[in-house]
């Protein structure tokens, strides 16, 4: 048993394996204070199963941590004749079943040595490291201690062409550092007459205590099942998972004999497991494979996260985003410009809510007038456009399971259009040109507003280009203003049957659209000033009369 911290929990769990007739031989970090190994030594050594092996100082990745276990299991080997199989721990490992359930299965396998082993090439685990490199190259500085010294080291080594020979008749493998071994292939492996020359090169691989028994056990071992009979999980950082209380269920599922890492206040699991055969698990065969789809979807869950949530300690990297926001919603351009109260038809019509225009430069025009709404987002244009993409992001989140709609156009913040075109959950509706309509009806001087008719139009024109792109991936509708309003209850109706909450609805009532009286003129004009207003579609100069349903009338639907 490896022990550097938890000493108390370790006492536990060795007194626990000699109460069934198991020796112990625990190795204690020379890390820790003499004081406190004094105290730990003093309460374990009256127990006759329990022994202290020299001690090594151990760090991760290091020669220290084989040493401490070529220390114990030699002291075991000596010390205890009858012993058969050695079982490599931590003391923060946990026996999930009785002892004896443990003992019997390995007699009933006197001849197989438990330790994970497999090449490089077939090894998928190695998480930001080496995988073949880690035995070619050198390694003499701490990972963890001097990181910068140990990638310089890496990098001159790899300009330089250097790479170490491996012992003659050695094949690299890798794997789990906790393993049982039959005595036979155990005493093999620490008798051997070149253990020096593999002590010498181990010595200097990166990370050896996960290669140097899983190698030298194909030397001598006649079968070997590659696993290990602990439970040991990681992340996708390679670090191991921790075992809390609320994890007592699903321990139980995985019918492992032991497992690690256990949290040392883990006071409910160490009760629930250290006990008698009674209050133990049934006899089966060990299989964490049982288990394994929660551990991958917590990975999931901590590397991707859910569709739209954003968090300080998983922000998406651009593009590999697990979802840009949360739920479908609808983004209308060009609507409220042609036509009357369009936002308070579109929420009776659809029965969602329907906010204006959003990304206004004024403020967040958010429905019915509101100052803040879900999440307490405000409406102050000057927080929201601190980031748009989560003021939006955090909007949708915030009010989930309610279909959302907003105003957009080209005089509002731009920087969320490729947020909108590259969202999935987006439905864009454009009516192009729309936003000539209000200057059509202002009283601005004309020269001011041919020139705000350029600009507008250049940014509309920008924002085209965005949601044409091969990136979009929002439900993308354009329309030109003139084929709009030449027959504008079908895409109307479309567009409503697609945000229907529960069922499409029929149209009883339609928006009533301005007056365009003298807009093909208005057109005109600005053609004549210099300026091309192209987005609006083919307007005649003098346009007829159009078919403008009033709401005292029936509306002509097209479905």
């Amino acid at each position: 048993m490896l022990v550097h911290t938890a000493l108390d929990r370790a006492q536990q769990v060795a007194q626990h394996w000699t109460a069934s007739g198991c020796p112990v031989v625990i190795h204690v970090d020379r890390k820790v204070s003499r004081k406190t190994f004094k105290a730990f030594h003093d309460a374990c050594v009256k127990d006759p199963l329990i022994r202290f092996s020299t001690r090594h100082r151990c760090e991760w990745g290091t020669w220290g941590i084989v040493a401490a276990s070529q220390a114990a299991s030699e002291q075991m080997l000596a010390e205890f004749a009858d012993v058969r199989h050695v079982y490599l721990a931590s003391g923060s490992c946990l026996p999930l079943r009785p002892v004896q359930e443990l003992i019997d299965y390995l007699a009933a396998r006197p001849r197989t040595d438990f330790i994970e082993s497999a090449t490089t090439a077939d090894v998928p685990w190695t998480v930001g490291g080496l995988d073949q490199e880690r035995f070619t190259l050198r390694f003499p500085f701490s990972w963890k201690k001097h990181r910068y010294l140990f990638d310089k080291y890496v990098n001159l080594q790899r300009r330089l062409g250097f790479k170490r020979r491996i012992p003659a008749g050695l094949v690299p493998h890798m794997g789990s550092q906790w393993w049982c071994l039959t005595r036979h292939t155990l005493s093999a492996i620490l008798e051997d007459p070149e253990r020096t020359v593999y002590d010498a090169y181990f010595r200097k691989v990166w990370i050896p205590d996960e290669s140097y028994f899983q190698t030298l056990a194909r030397q001598f071992s006649a079968n070997i099942e590659s696993r290990s009979l602990t439970l040991s999980k990681f992340d996708f950082q390679g670090k191991p998972h921790i075992f809390y209380d609320d994890h007592l269920q699903l321990l139980r599922r995985s019918d492992c004999f032991v497992a690690r890492k256990i949290w040392p206040r883990a006071e409910r699991l160490y009760q629930a497991f250290l006990t008698d055969q009674a209050g133990a698990m049934k006899r089966t065969e060990p299989n964490p494979g049982k288990i394994d789809r929660i551990f991958a979807k917590a990975v999931e869950r901590r590397t991707r996260g859910r569709d739209g949530l954003y968090m300080q300690s998983r922000f998406p990297r651009h593009g590999n985003e697990n979802g840009l926001t949360s739920n479908p919603y609808s983004v209308f351009q060009g609507f409220t410009e042609l036509f009357e109260d369009f936002e308070p038809w579109l929420a009776k019509a659809t029965g969602t809510r329907v906010h204006g225009h959003l990304f206004g430069p004024e403020r967040a025009e958010f429905a019915g007038g509101e100052r803040l709404v879900n999440g307490a987002l405000s409406d102050c244009a000057l927080l929201r456009d601190y980031n748009p993409t989560s003021f939006l992001t955090s909007l949708i989140w915030n009010t989930r399971g309610e279909r959302q709609c907003f105003q957009f156009g080209p005089a509002d913040n731009q920087k969320i259009d490729w947020l909108l075109a590259r969202d999935p959950n987006a439905q864009i509706s454009v009516i192009t040109g729309a936003w000539a309509v209000p200057l059509f009806k202002s009283n601005r001087n004309f020269a001011d507003l041919r020139k705000e008719a350029a600009r507008l139009q250049r940014i509309e024109s920008k924002h085209l280009e965005i949601l044409r792109s091969v990136w979009t991936k929002a439900r993308v509708r354009i329309w030109t203003m003139a084929e709009f309003v030449e027959a504008p209850m079908e895409p109307i109706q479309t567009i409503v049957d697609e945000i229907g909450q529960s069922s499409p609805r029929r149209l009883t009532e339609a928006p009533t659209m301005v007056d365009l009286t003298g807009f093909g003129q208005f057109l005109q004009n600005l053609k004549n000033q210099g300026m091309h207003p192209y987005l609006m579609g083919d307007f005649p100069v003098e346009p007829a009369p159009i078919n403008n349903p009033k709401p005292t009338r029936k509306p002509y639907l097209v479905r």
